[in-house]
């Protein structure tokens, strides 16, 4: 059985950076509550190809919501507010999770101070751009230019990129998830609940310390391209049929380099230091592109791999999914209505205990009528009642 089997989130969520942490938990045998505005619900719904024919069901919400409910709830009306703090006192309810930002806590109710009075022990997540003291909104890329990232991603001469993926987001999913598990071992062995605030802007600056450092001692980084600032060879080479990525973090692995099949002529003596190679590091990647890309990927792969150089070809996301390092611990989510099925890949412990089939993502309010109903004990009637009033 999943160790968090026994754990149950209300998260009000939306876009990606909660939505990515609480189905890692969903994934670890925890019950994941997502509550959603009634209408629309999380934009991110709305976001991507409509691969069902249905509303609020496109392509990019399913990725981070399989293995959840979902209900609606208008916090704006009081009977919404009150139908939360009945959940949270009549539910086992552990964790309570928001995203939204902090002038909404008291105006929604679901400050700390209240929700943790109606269930002593609650464990309470708030993730914003800032801080909790900060109401500005804050996406991903935002926070990607004002920590600095941007600033070190890209072509030295062209102007500053963001990352492929939303790694602010990701990465403070990562932050938040470490601190819930510190809450939960808090809370095993004393009893006590937590606040926990974890903002955008300090994940990312958390992985900044080398770079603001340096720049503090007068060594600053700047936008390299896919070549390093320290060591050489390091970037990506054209092939015969692709690319690769070779890094040499050592004088030991470039000479090593030298003895591959096709790249002996690069066996400079001026290049047997690292700072030889890097105070030629244009001209030397240009010798290195010109003999890798005689040679198919594969093969150099191979060679260089079987002499310790590290090196990876460039994957598309298809070949990434054959690699069969990653074929172990996927999850699955069908869709029982259409038989659309989903595939996840590992978490990233190996050999974890995350389960293997989850539900599909939730429709809109999917779980309604067995969370008020069968749970609160509201009956058809009241059900129909606060969906006219617009409170679910």
């Amino acid at each position: 059985m999943p160790l968090l089997s026994n754990l149950v989130v209300l998260s009000l969520e939306q876009a990606t950076t909660l939505p990515f942490l609480t189905q890692r938990l969903a994934r670890e045998g925890a019950r994941i509550i997502r509550i959603e505005p009634p209408g629309r619900g999380d934009p991110n719904r709305h976001v991507g190809r409509d691969l069902l024919g249905e509303a609020a069901m496109n392509s990019y919400y399913l990725p981070n919501n399989c293995g959840k409910q979902s209900i609606t709830l208008n916090l704006a009306h009081p009977e919404g507010r009150a139908l939360l703090h009945d959940l949270i006192t009549r539910l086992p309810v552990d964790v309570f999770a928001t995203n939204n930002r902090p002038s909404t806590y008291a105006r929604l109710g679901i400050a700390y101070d209240h929700l943790s009075a109606l269930r002593p022990g609650l464990i309470w997540l708030g993730i914003t751009g800032f801080g909790p003291d900060s109401d500005e909104a804050a996406y991903d890329p935002v926070v990607q230019a004002r920590a600095g990232w941007m600033a070190l991603t890209g072509e030295p001469d062209q102007a500053p990129l963001v990352f492929g993926l939303p790694m602010v987001d990701l990465g403070a999913s990562e932050h938040a998830y470490g601190a819930l598990m510190k809450a939960l071992y808090r809370r095993a062995v004393t009893g006590e609940g937590s606040r926990l605030d974890i903002a955008l802007l300090y994940s990312a600056a958390s992985w900044m310390a080398s770079p603001y450092m340096l720049a503090g001692l007068g060594e600053p980084l700047v936008r390299r391209g896919n070549t390093h600032q320290f060591f050489a060879p390091v970037s990506v080479y054209p092939t015969a049929d692709g690319f690769v990525y070779i890094a040499v973090g050592n004088d030991g692995q470039w000479e090593a380099l030298t003895r591959a099949p096709g790249l002996a002529a690069l066996a400079d003596p001026a290049y047997q230091r690292n700072a030889g190679r890097i105070a030629d590091v244009t001209r030397l990647n240009e010798r290195l592109s010109q003999c890798t890309a005689r040679q198919p990927t594969a093969a150099l792969t191979e060679a260089l791999t079987g002499l310790g150089v590290p090196i990876a070809p460039v994957h598309t996301l298809a070949e990434v999914w054959a690699d069969p390092l990653l074929s172990r611990g996927r999850a699955h989510a069908r869709d029982p209505r259409s038989g659309l099925e989903l595939a996840l890949p590992p978490l990233a412990q190996v050999g974890g205990d995350g389960l293997s089939e989850l539900s599909f993502p939730p429709r809109l309010g999917e779980h309604n009528d067995q969370i008020y109903g069968e749970l609160l004990g509201r009956d058809s009637q009241a059900l129909a009642q606060l969906r006219q009033a617009g409170v679910i």
